[in-house]
């Protein structure tokens, strides 16, 4: 499904979420470069547009970005390329449930809107608990839903109605956009999701909620 919409996903992400995805990102990058990590794994990377922030922002770091997805990395390397970062960056095809990379080998672990589509969501947080270093940082930004009662329904009204209606049109895909509010619906967002970053054994674990809850930035760290 991924690879069918690999061509125009950034466009109708930018277009769907009104820009705003991009400023989430941005307070991700701010959290991870304060901890000044040598190394970062980015997981479900995409096309590789927090990889690349990362990369810009953390000069220190050498970022590798993992995803399933062979086409939508295809178009991570051509970005990557004309950013002129293929000396820091390097996107590979994996599974973040079993994840190429030893013990203990990366100081930040980062997931911008790709934990809901883990399979095992409570395996691919135990997958990340094991690759990074004691000490180590882990910082997902995903979707959730808004407190608000009002705002919610409308927010809804737009997420299950007129959001697949637009993306089903523009990406010619009838699944992908259909699949992502349900995606969300199952996704076991706010302290349900800091439960298991909890129970996979990480501390300091915290939830920042970005636009009354559409969407979560959650933080952790490995037991040094």
């Amino acid at each position: 499904m991924f690879d069918a919409i690999a061509f125009r996903y950034d466009a109708l992400n930018h277009l769907l979420s009104m820009g705003v995805d991009r400023s989430w990102r941005r307070k991700v990058v701010r959290r991870v470069h304060a901890a000044k990590p040598a190394t970062i794994l980015d997981l479900a990377t995409g096309t590789g547009d927090l990889a690349i922030m990362l990369a810009r922002k953390c000069p220190q770091s050498a970022v590798t970005g993992i995803d399933l997805s062979e086409q939508m990395l295809a178009i991570g390397r051509q970005k990557v390329s004309q950013a002129g970062l293929e000396q820091r960056i390097t996107l590979m095809q994996g599974d973040a449930e079993n994840l190429p990379a030893e013990d203990n080998s990366f100081d930040a672990v980062t997931v911008a809107f790709g934990v809901r589509n883990f399979e095992d969501i409570a395996r691919g947080v135990a997958e990340i608990h094991r690759i990074l270093h004691p000490g180590g940082i882990v910082c997902v930004l995903e979707f959730g839903m808004p407190r608000n009662k009002i705002f919610g329904t409308l927010y809804r009204f737009y997420f299950h109605r007129i959001l697949p209606a637009v993306g089903r049109m523009l990406s010619h895909d009838k699944s992908a956009y259909t699949y992502l509010p349900q995606s969300v619906d199952e996704f076991p967002y706010g302290e349900k999701f800091r439960g298991m970053l909890l129970q996979a054994g990480f501390t300091d674990c915290r939830i920042t909620n970005l636009w009354s809850g559409i969407a979560q930035i959650y933080y952790g760290r490995k037991q040094a």
